[in-house]
Parts: C-alpha cells; structure tokens; sequence
C-alpha cells in the first residue's frame, strides 16, 4: 500500500493500458472506495456504477468517449437522483466518488482516467442508451473511469502542479 500523501501527488491520468486484467477484488475495492465518498447529505448519496469489460460494449461507447476502447474495465459511475438529497447539485456528490475511485485504484498500483460524460445530454443519452439507461431524467450518466494497468511509458508519477500565486487569504 501506498502512503496516502504520495497516491495524492503520483495520481496521473493514465489513457493506455497494457492487456493484463484488472482482478475482480480490486476493482471491488475501487467501487467501496467511490461509496466512502462525502455525499450531499448523509444517507441520500445517489451513486450507482455500471462495471463494463465486455470489448464489444466498451468499443460501442470508445466511439463516443475514445479513450474506453483500450481499457480492460470502465465504471460507468450513474446518478439516481431518486436518492440524491439535493437535486440539482448531484455533481459534486458524484465527483467526490469519481476521484476516491481514482485514488484507489493508484492505491492498488493501477492506472485509470476520468472520461466526462455529464452535463452533455447527447453524450448522456448515447451512453445511457448501451448500457440499458432509456430515460436520463432520473438516472445520469455522469463519468466513466477506465481503469488497467498503465501500458508501457505510462505511469504513476510526480508532477508539481503547485502555484502559490493562486492562494489568496481573506479577500481575492
């Protein structure tokens, strides 16, 4: 396991992956990790996932998010704003999933991608459509995260993004 300090500053966006599977107990941990997430309100947190590793559907939703097709999984991270305490601010309940999951999966020595689907409704639609979502009024697509082991020149590493200048007290 890593030191929590280094998954923060290693985590990359990893876009190629190499062919080896991602085991079902660590993508099982990613999915716990996204439900610790913070939520809105306690107990009305509206995540639900769609875990893809079926070639032929990741290939169908490569055509609308590219970067899917080389992924050995997706999670398709889905807003049932049935359960969601404030309805209009269910983005943020589900960012904070979307990047516990990213922080797992460096964790576990794995590489993964936060490919947007949200707010576009087009996009929204198309994808909710192939994994069976028909109506996107109560269920959203609102990311999917592509997860493998980074392929070769790929990887897990520092890069300072640091910039006091944009640290501001008090007033801007």
């Amino acid at each position: 396991m890593v030191e929590f300090e280094e998954i923060i500053k290693t985590r990359r966006s990893i876009r190629e992956y190499s062919d080896k599977p991602v085991s079902d107990e660590d993508i099982l941990k990613i999915l716990k990790a996204g439900m610790q997430a913070p939520g809105s309100r306690l107990g009305a947190e509206p995540w639900e996932f769609i875990v893809i590793k079926n070639k032929e559907t990741l290939a169908k939703i490569g055509e609308i998010k590219p970067r899917v097709t080389n992924a050995p999984v997706a999670i398709l991270l889905v807003a049932n704003i049935d359960r969601a305490f404030y309805k209009t601010v269910w983005q943020q309940d589900m960012g904070a999933a979307c990047e516990n999951m990213l922080l797992e999966a460096v964790n576990l020595g794995l590489g993964a991608l936060w490919n947007g689907v949200a707010p576009e409704e087009e996009r929204m639609t198309k994808i909710g459509e192939i994994v069976g979502i028909d109506d996107i009024t109560n269920l959203k697509p609102y990311s999917i995260v592509t997860i493998g082991y980074p392929a070769d020149g790929w990887e897990n590493k520092f890069m300072d993004k640091f910039d006091e200048s944009r640290i501001h007290y008090e007033k801007y």
